[in-house]
């Protein structure tokens, strides 16, 4: 079953060039918008100057991290669900992330469907 997310606009936070085409290709028969930024400092700006339905933030990204501008995104925009998603599949991680204020967690590699089913909770509201 496709989703249709139109009249979505999923912002990655991804600083790989490959991982952000992934992604962008796992989403693209939603038909959601996509938007893509590269830091964690221009993750938050765009959430603070954007319509942005959901986010997924890469954890490691250069100037701020993910966690980091998660924190900074919740506070001025706290309904905004956001999903970290990392190679490093620790324990601590997952709870680092939920501290932050990340609404779920994705490891690497993502699988689509994970992904999809993930997002679907936030998106088919």
């Amino acid at each position: 079953m496709t989703k249709n997310w139109e009249s979505k606009v999923v912002l990655i936070a991804e600083d790989e060039q490959i991982n952000f085409l992934f992604l962008k290709a796992v989403l693209k028969p939603t038909k959601a918008q996509i938007i893509w930024t590269k830091t964690g400092r221009e993750t938050v700006n765009v959430c603070s100057s954007e319509k942005v339905d959901i986010v997924l933030m890469d954890i490691k990204m250069p100037d701020l991290n993910g966690l980091e501008a998660t924190i900074e995104i919740k506070k001025t925009n706290p309904k905004i669900p956001i999903i970290a998603q990392t190679a490093y599949v620790m324990e601590e991680d997952e709870e680092a992330s939920i501290k932050a204020g990340c609404d779920d967690y994705i490891s690497k590699p993502i699988r689509p469907d994970n992904l999809l089913t993930i997002m679907s909770k936030f998106l088919d509201i």
